[in-house]
C-alpha cells in the first residue's frame, strides 16, 4: 500500500500505541483520522456508522482497545470480551461496506493458548483454551481473526492481523488499578524511592517469562505491515527474547534506584508461565526486526514517568 496522500483510521490513534503508529504514518505522507471516543463510540453501530459516512478513508488501523493487566481481566472479563469483539467487528463490517483498499487490525498475545511450545509460532494459535484469567479478551480478538479471513474469502477485504507480545514505553498506563506489569512496577518503584524500609508487594511467585516489545518498535512494524503485507495468515510481533517476573523486578529496580524490598504473594495467579514469540515471519515477510533493546526501553520509560511526576507538580 501506498501510504503518501492516503487517507488512513487509525482507532485509538491518540493512546500509547496509536501516538507513535500515526506519527509515522504521518512521517509518511498520510492523512491520518483519529476518531476520539466522545464523538465515536465505536461500540455502538449507529457511531460506526456515521464515522465511515463522515471520512472516505482507503485504510483503517484498528488498534482500539479495552485492555488491562491480570487483576483488571480478572474483574471484568465480560467487559473485556463484549467491547472488544462489538468494536473490531463493526468496524471491520463497516470498512468492507465503505471499500477500503485495507484493514489492518492488531490482536494480542494472549489468544494463544496457556501452555503454547515456546517460541510461540503462529500455527499454533488453535490448540488450545487462552489462560484463564484473560481468556475472554483474548478469544475475543481470535474471533476477530476469524472474520478477517472470512471478509477476505467472501468479499476480497485486504485484512491483516497483527500478534504483538506486552507493549511498554512512553505515555504507557500507570494507573495501578489496570496498568500492565512494567508501568506498574515502574510507579510502585519510584515512587517508594530509595526508602530502604519499603517494601513492595507483587501477584505471583515471580517464576513467569515474559516478552516485552518496545511501543516505537511495534509502531514501525504496523506501518512496515501497511505498507508490505498482504496476506490472511497472523503474524507475531516481538523481539524473540523472554525474561522472568522476578528478572524484571529486578532490573527495573536498578532502573529507577529502588531500596526497598518485594514481597510475591503467592495466593495470587501467575497468569500464562511463559510467553516467548517466534518472530521470523515478520522479519521474512515485510522485513521487521526489533531495534530497541530491553535495556535502553527501561530507561527512557522510566526517564518519562520521573518527568510526567514533575510536570504535574
Amino acid at each position: 500500500m501506498k501510504l503518501d496522500g492516503s487517507t488512513i483510521v487509525v482507532t485509538g490513534g491518540a493512546g500509547f500505541l496509536g501516538r507513535p503508529v500515526v506519527a509515522r504514518l504521518e512521517a509518511d505522507g498520510a492523512h491520518c483520522i483519529v476518531p476520539r471516543s466522545a464523538e465515536y463510540d465505536l461500540t455502538t453501530e449507529a457511531a460506526v456508522t456515521r464515522l465511515f459516512a463522515d471520512v472516505d478513508a482507503d485504510a483503517v488501523v484498528h488498534l482500539a482497545a479495552r485492555v488491562g493487566g491480570i487483576g483488571a481481566n480478572r474483574d471484568n472479563p465480560g467487559y473485556f470480551m463484549y467491547s472488544n469483539m462489538v468494536m473490531g467487528a463493526m468496524m471491520m463490517e463497516h470498512a468492507r461496506r465503505a471499500g477500503v483498499d485495507k484493514y489492518l487490525q492488531v490482536g494480542t498475545v494472549c489468544s494463544y493458548p496457556k501452555h503454547t511450545p515456546v517460541p510461540f509460532h503462529e500455527t499454533s494459535l488453535w490448540d488450545g483454551y487462552p489462560e484463564e484469567t484473560n481468556a475472554p479478551y483474548g478469544i475475543a480478538k481470535r474471533a476477530l481473526l476469524v472474520q478477517a479471513q472470512a471478509y477476505r474469502q467472501q468479499y476480497g477485504l485486504n485484512a491483516v492481523t497483527l500478534l504483538p507480545v506486552n507493549l511498554y514505553g512512553p505515555h504507557d498506563n500507570f494507573d495501578l488499578e489496570s496498568s500492565h506489569v512494567i508501568p506498574a512496577l515502574i510507579r510502585k518503584m519510584v515512587d517508594a524511592g530509595t526508602d530502604t524500609d519499603a517494601l513492595i508487594e507483587l501477584w505471583g511467585d515471580g517464576s513467569p517469562s515474559r516478552e516485552f516489545l518496545y511501543v516505537d518498535d511495534c509502531a514501525r512494524a504496523i506501518v512496515l505491515a501497511l505498507e508490505r503485507y498482504d496476506a490472511p495468515d497472523p503474524v507475531n510481533l516481538g523481539t524473540g527474547s523472554e525474561i522472568t517476573i522476578r528478572a524484571l523486578a529486578g532490573l527495573i529496580s536498578q532502573a529507577t534506584g529502588f531500596g526497598g524490598d518485594i514481597a510475591w504473594d503467592t495466593s495470587k495467579p501467575n497468569g500464562q508461565p511463559r510467553r516467548c514469540l517466534d518472530t521470523s515471519r515478520a522479519r521474512d515477510e515485510f522485513g521487521f526486526v526489533s531495534e530497541v533493546s530491553f535495556e535502553d526501553g527501561l530507561r527512557e520509560t522510566v526517564a518519562w514517568y520521573r518527568n510526567s511526576l514533575q510536570t504535574v507538580t
